[in-house]
């Protein structure tokens, strides 16, 4: 049987969004599925990781579910692995997710808050102090500076237009790696989506960025 990943779009994006990426990772034998959800209009995290978690199971034994999440989308995998009790065995990329927490949600906060961010707006401000949960996590960042969120928030060194690199370093991580992407940019980006493929396979990237 095939891996099956399953993929998590980003804010203010719908499942559709993931299609390309989808579609790479299904040329490389994965069964994928894309994972749909109201970014700002859900009615709270707890279901919705409580829903993501009932799509870790594994549905035969021994199957490998892996996650890749684009931007609040890695945020939420992390959130549903914390506690892998229950769900298949598997790896998570994440890409362009601000797991240290985002100076751009940040920023639009002070615009809109909860109706730009809704319920996530905690966790995307906030990210994460450090990954201790028993699966392998590789990020995947961009440095392409194109994206609104340089123009809201105070973004630190290079970005990708949304999410400073540095934001997305989180202590624990497994590996990391940086491509010539935009923040939107990753999802379509054929680098990110080999560097994907590589992770899911051996649990490290093609090339490694330095930490």
């Amino acid at each position: 049987m095939p891996e099956r990943v399953v993929l998590l779009h980003g804010l203010w994006m719908r499942g559709f969004a993931m299609g390309l990426l989808q579609h790479r990772l299904g040329e490389a034998d994965f069964a994928v599925e894309r994972f749909d959800y109201l970014s700002v209009a859900e009615s709270g995290p707890l279901a919705l990781i409580e829903r993501l978690r009932q799509r870790l199971m594994p549905e035969h034994e021994g199957e490998i579910v892996h996650i890749v999440g684009h931007s609040l989308g890695g945020l939420l995998a992390l959130r549903a692995c914390e506690n892998d009790s229950g769900l298949a065995a598997g790896r998570i990329v994440c890409m362009g997710s601000p797991l240290l927490g985002s100076a751009a949600a940040r920023g639009f906060a002070q615009l809109g808050g909860e109706i730009l961010l809704g319920p996530y707006r905690s966790l995307l401000e906030q990210g994460f102090e450090a990954w201790a949960g028993p699966r392998e996590l590789g990020v995947i960042a961009g440095r392409m500076r194109l994206g609104l969120g340089a123009v809201v928030g105070q973004l630190q060194g290079e970005h990708d237009g949304s999410v400073a690199i540095a934001e997305t370093r989180l202590p624990g991580l497994t590996a990391h790696c940086v491509v010539e992407a935009s923040h939107t940019g990753l999802i379509m980006s054929a680098d990110a989506a080999n560097q994907t493929i590589q992770f899911l396979r051996h649990g490290q990237f093609l090339v490694d960025s330095p930490t």
